[in-house]
């Protein structure tokens, strides 16, 4: 085999597997964040008295409203996450509510557990960024309706 040709193999192999990436991240990207907001969400689906106790103890205005919006985008926003269905939308919402969620029950700073979760949400906001810059990929209801 000539140079040439292998060189022209190894870039076809490389084009290959850098294809085959961007194919799989997008999709394992969205199953890999949206349990964490599913989880959550069922979570105060079952205990629905103590999360508005929780919400109204924040000082926080309208509790039942804001459960109610905890739920709509933790359940619903995390299984259309999942099917890529409205992605971009979805993941920006849910950005905007995980940023939400560190600056009104994670702002103690001085406090290291707060201090720690106030930073692994602004984490998930720039993961969920990504999936509003980059899309839903190849594998979504999003990449059907194109």
């Amino acid at each position: 085999m000539s140079q040439t040709a292998t060189v022209s193999s190894k870039l076809s192999n490389t084009a290959s597997t850098v294809g085959a990436i961007q194919s799989f991240a997008p999709l394992a990207g969205r199953l890999l964040i949206a349990p964490l907001f599913l989880l959550s969400g069922i979570s105060k689906l079952s205990a629905p008295a103590a999360t508005i106790g929780m919400i109204a103890s924040s000082g926080l205005p309208l509790a039942p409203l804001g459960f109610a919006a905890a739920i709509l985008v933790e359940v619903i926003g995390s299984i259309a996450l999942i099917v890529g269905y409205r992605t971009r939308l979805v993941a920006a919402v849910m950005a905007l509510f995980t940023l939400a969620t560190a600056l009104a029950f994670h702002a103690n700073l001085a406090d290291q557990n707060q201090f720690f979760h106030f930073f692994k949400n602004i984490s998930i906001v720039g993961g969920l960024l990504q999936i509003v810059a980059f899309g839903a990929g190849r594998f979504s209801l999003d990449a059907r309706t194109h």
